[in-house]
C-alpha cells in the first residue's frame, strides 16, 4: 500500500479495528468507512449536518445551530450498529440529548456500562422514546439476524408493530423529523408512507453524504494536494 503512494486510503471492513490496524502501517491518512460493529464516523458527520439544517422549534438553522437542547432518538438494533455508536459519540459531544430504543435483545449487554458515562437514556418503549423527540433515526434491521434459532425478534411483522415508525407516530408528534442511514426495509423500520413523507429527510442524508465525504478527503489528504492537482489540470 505504501508503494502505491496513495494520498489517502478509504477502508470499509467487516472486522472491528481494521482501519486502526492499517493506519498504523501506512504513511498516508486512512478514512474509516465502517469497520465491523465498531464505528462509521462519516455517517455520524453527515447525520449531524442533516440535523443542523432542520427547522427545529426553538433552535436556529445551520447558522448558529446549537445541538444543546436537541432530542434525538436512535431506534433499532443498537447492539450491532456502527452507525449508532458514531452518532452517540458525536451527538453527545455536541451536547444533544440521545435516547436509545429497541428490543432488549438488540441492546448491548450492560448497555449503560457500554455508554462509558455518556448521558444517554435507554428504553424499550417506542412511544416513550418519541415523546419530546425532535429527530428519530431508525436503523436498518439486518434481516439475517431476525428469524430462526438465533432470531432477535419473533417476526418482522412484530418488530414493525412494536418499533416501526408509522403515520400515526407522525400525527402524534407533529414536530418530529425522521432519518435513516439506509437502505430502508420498508414496512420494517419505517412504513412506506413515512419514508415518502415530507417529514423524512433520508434523501437529504444521501445528498449531505457526498459533501461531507468530499470535505473529509480534502482535509485528510491536505488542501495543497488538491490545489496542485487543479493547477496541473
Amino acid at each position: 500500500l505504501n508503494a502505491m503512494r496513495a494520498d489517502g486510503i478509504v477502508i470499509r471492513h467487516g472486522s472491528s479495528g481494521a482501519t486502526q490496524l492499517i493506519a498504523g502501517l501506512v504513511d498516508c491518512p486512512v478514512l474509516n468507512a465502517g469497520d465491523g460493529q465498531h464505528e462509521h464516523p462519516t455517517q455520524g458527520l453527515l447525520d449531524a449536518l442533516t440535523m443542523s439544517d432542520l427547522a427545529v422549534p426553538g433552535l436556529d438553522g445551520l447558522k448558529g445551530f446549537d445541538f444543546r437542547g436537541l432530542n434525538v432518538t436512535i431506534l433499532g438494533d443498537i447492539a450491532h450498529s456502527r452507525v449508532a455508536r458514531s452518532n452517540v459519540y458525536g451527538l453527545t459531544a455536541l451536547g444533544a440529548c440521545v435516547t436509545l430504543c429497541g428490543p432488549r435483545t438488540m441492546m448491548p449487554v450492560e448497555v449503560e456500562a457500554a455508554l462509558d458515562g455518556r448521558d444517554v437514556r435507554v428504553t424499550d418503549r417506542l412511544d416513550e422514546a418519541l415523546e419530546g423527540c425532535d429527530v428519530a433515526m431508525a436503523l436498518r434491521i439486518q434481516l439475517e439476524r431476525m428469524t430462526g434459532q438465533i432470531g432477535l425478534t419473533p417476526s418482522l411483522r412484530e418488530y414493525h408493530t412494536m418499533y416501526g415508525i408509522r403515520p400515526e407516530h407522525l400525527e402524534a408528534n407533529p414536530d418530529l423529523w425522521v432519518m435513516h442511514p439506509g437502505p430502508v426495509n420498508r414496512g420494517v423500520e419505517l412504513s412506506g408512507e413515512v419514508v415518502d413523507s415530507d417529514r423524512s429527510v433520508i434523501l437529504d442524508q444521501v445528498t449531505n453524504g457526498v459533501a461531507v465525504r468530499m470535505a473529509v478527503l480534502y482535509l485528510l489528504a491536505g488542501a495543497d494536494a488538491f490545489t496542485d492537482a487543479e493547477a496541473g489540470s
